[in-house]
């Protein structure tokens, strides 16, 4: 589990307010209706609100983006691509984009966490991966995550195991992400 104080960075030259680079936590953490204690969101218009509480990725997905990373010259700045590089909250193993639907819940052993959007990326995206057309790759690949909304809250640590229960099934987070990405594969 990651978190992430919002701070200034430079991006293309410009000071701009993000929340990526989500850095490890230990222990219970607060899970709040609008997300995790000590997170905080840059642009509460993307990222955030009841909606979009808690980011989850696929781990699955991490050496893609590595190879993503060689292929543009950057293993020599950091090969190690930590959990939370991403910008999410929750990294998941054995859950990926087609395996999940809109509405369908993640029961923690403190917590519920219902499924709801795909992450969409942005130009911050770009500028965490190191490489302008990391979003373009996110939008190819499907390899988006999902948000979360709080249904119970309660507490998260990390290695939690979860449960996945079914929603009603009717659009997938593959879905959902494939109708909002024709903008950026133009």
């Amino acid at each position: 589990m990651q978190l992430a104080a919002a701070r200034r960075v430079s991006i293309g030259g410009r000071p701009v307010l993000t929340a990526m680079g989500k850095q490890p936590v230990a222990g219970p953490v607060p899970v709040l209706p609008l997300g995790l204690l000590g997170d905080e969101q840059a642009d509460l218009s993307v990222h955030g609100g009841l909606e979009k509480a808690v980011y989850a990725y696929p781990v699955e997905h991490y050496p893609f983006w590595q190879a993503a990373r060689r292929e543009q010259g950057l293993s020599q700045i950091d090969d190690s691509l930590p959990f939370g590089s991403l910008g999410e909250n929750l990294t998941l193993q054995g859950l990926l984009e087609n395996d999940v639907w809109a509405g369908d819940v993640l029961r923690f052993p403190h917590c519920e966490l219902q499924v709801r959007i795909p992450r969409e990326p942005c130009y911050k995206f770009n500028a965490a991966m190191g490489f302008t057309r990391a979003s373009r790759l996110m939008a190819q690949s499907g390899f988006c995550g999902f948000y979360l909304s709080v249904l119970t809250p309660g507490t998260l640590s990390a290695g939690d195991s979860f449960e996945l229960l079914p929603g009603r099934r009717s659009v997938s987070i593959t879905e959902l992400f494939a109708a909002k990405m024709s903008k950026h594969l133009r």
